[in-house]
């Protein structure tokens, strides 16, 4: 295990998406652990925060909320810099590619990959002054693609190569990159990905309709259960990102969970018409091959 960073005493980080799930927990943990957070959050939350955080008013899809936080964190952190940024921020758009609206589509790669690169632009003079650590929130799906989830997918692989080009744009700089994959874990997010699957399932023109709907809505019950027995939790999660931003020596990536850590292996040892097979009973109908 790598050693750690003396103390995270007096250092700054701030955390997207912590209004709730992960983000929400992440950011406790870190205050918990020393650090001052500051956690982003689109709209004000009426709860006040636990001791160490900071409520951080950011979209990360708006451009001038995202120059406000910036300026914000610069008055407060000053000439000491910022030493951590969790690009947690994210939607998960679940459907089936042919019946995706396009709008779902850059919904989720505007928030989830843009509004990423975004922040990260605003915060790396600071972290920069700071030496400090990038950590970009991807997914297990960042190492395969799983039908009725390849808009999720796509954002998160195009997440993974954004981390990789940066990491190395920026290490002689000092500044670390890392990445932080979990696995399934249940948070409230999961509500609102059955809610947006069966909005897009039920606008669908009827023969899509008809000819998704049953494989679809089984695949949405059987992730939604994954989650709801997953031994992962946010705290895994959560400790997780600690390590990549107290590591003295942080690893380019973290899985968190058994079912992460598989599919990263898996995916380099199987050939991709094994993968095709293992994945096929997800969009075989109940009953065999239509």
């Amino acid at each position: 295990m790598s050693p750690r960073i003396p103390s995270p005493r007096g250092r700054a980080v701030v955390v997207t998406g912590a209004s709730s799930g992960l983000g929400k927990a992440c950011a406790e943990y870190l205050a918990a652990a020393g650090f001052r957070v500051f956690a982003a959050v689109r709209k004000p939350v009426g709860e006040p925060p636990c001791i160490g955080v900071e409520q951080l008013i950011l979209d990360v899809t708006d451009a001038a909320s995202v120059t406000a936080a910036e300026d914000v964190v610069r008055d407060k952190v000053g000439d000491t810099g910022l030493w951590g940024l969790v690009n947690n921020a994210g939607i998960c758009v679940s459907a089936p590619l042919e019946c995706l609206p396009l709008e779902d589509l850059r919904q989720q790669l505007e928030t989830s990959v843009v509004g990423q690169v975004a922040t990260t632009q605003a915060f790396l003079p600071m972290l920069r002054d700071a030496g400090g650590r990038v950590v970009n929130v991807t997914s297990g799906l960042g190492n395969v693609a799983i039908p009725y989830l390849g808009a999720y997918a796509a954002a998160m692989w195009a997440k993974e190569a954004f981390s990789d080009a940066l990491r190395r744009e920026v290490a002689l700089s000092g500044v670390r990159v890392s990445v932080v994959q979990p696995g399934a874990i249940l948070t409230p997010i999961w509500d609102k990905v059955t809610d947006t699957g069966t909005r897009i399932l039920e606008a669908a023109p009827g023969p899509l309709r008809e000819l998704y709907q049953g494989t679809f809505l089984r695949f949405m019950e059987s992730n939604e259960r994954s989650a709801r027995i997953s031994r992962t939790t946010p705290e895994d999660f959560s400790r997780t990102v600690l390590r990549a931003l107290s590591d003295r020596r942080p690893r380019t990536r973290y899985t968190v969970g058994r079912d992460a850590a598989a599919g990263r292996v898996l995916t380099r040892l199987l050939p991709d018409a094994a993968l095709d097979r293992a994945f096929r009973s997800l969009v075989t109908p109940s009953g065999g091959t239509p």
